[in-house]
């Protein structure tokens, strides 16, 4: 017997329209730090700003984050079609590159502390660290979703069948792809066009 999805009363399933709800919201979130952002862009106190950016690093890093897109669509593909060990493989992938975006993370805000960009230090630093921050959390939430799915698709938590669970993570992933290319636009490519 096969079990029946939950839907409203438009017909759609209620754990989309979930998900959709809450991805919204935290659309509504990212919008108020990319706009205290731009408001205090020039806001540096006599501390560093914006030239101490690495544009070819972080575009590497961006470019292993958004393949995990392509990663993501591949595993929710092979669980439709019923294939859970390269459901397993591609989210292993997916999981690995959101790692690498993270460890690149990491690697820039210690780069960027060195030369004297902390949180404390100015309206720009506190913008830039809390809305890149509040980003890799995000990341890191997703990768931690990731693994999960994984761990409960070996123990048969997760079947043949049940792909909804996988597209569920894959909205998530590819929202937090989405947000970070118009945090990469307007945090690191728009400046660069004034200076």
């Amino acid at each position: 017997m096969t079990a029946v999805a939950p839907s409203t009363s438009m017909g759609l399933d209620s754990r989309k329209l979930g998900m959709w709800t809450f991805l919204a919201s935290e659309f509504l979130f990212f919008g108020a730090f990319v706009s205290a952002y731009l408001l205090y862009i020039d806001e540096t106190n006599g501390g560093p700003g914006i030239e101490i950016f690495d544009i070819p690093f972080t575009s590497v890093s961006s470019f292993v984050l958004l393949m995990s897109s392509l990663t993501m669509v591949l595993a929710h593909n092979s669980h439709v079609r019923g294939d859970l060990r390269r459901m397993r493989l591609w989210t292993l992938a997916t999981a690995g590159q959101g790692m690498v975006f993270l460890g690149g993370q990491v690697y820039e805000f210690t780069v960027f502390y060195r030369e004297g960009l902390d949180l404390t230090q100015s309206p720009f630093a506190s913008s830039f660290f809390f809305l890149t921050g509040f980003h890799g959390a995000h990341v890191a939430i997703g990768v931690l979703l990731l693994l999960g799915l994984y761990s409960l698709s070996l123990t048969g938590k997760v079947k043949v069948g049940q792909d909804v669970k996988t597209e569920m993570v894959g909205l998530y992933w590819h929202f937090v792809d989405i947000i970070w290319v118009i945090i990469f636009t307007v945090v690191y490519l728009i400046p660069e066009l004034r200076v």
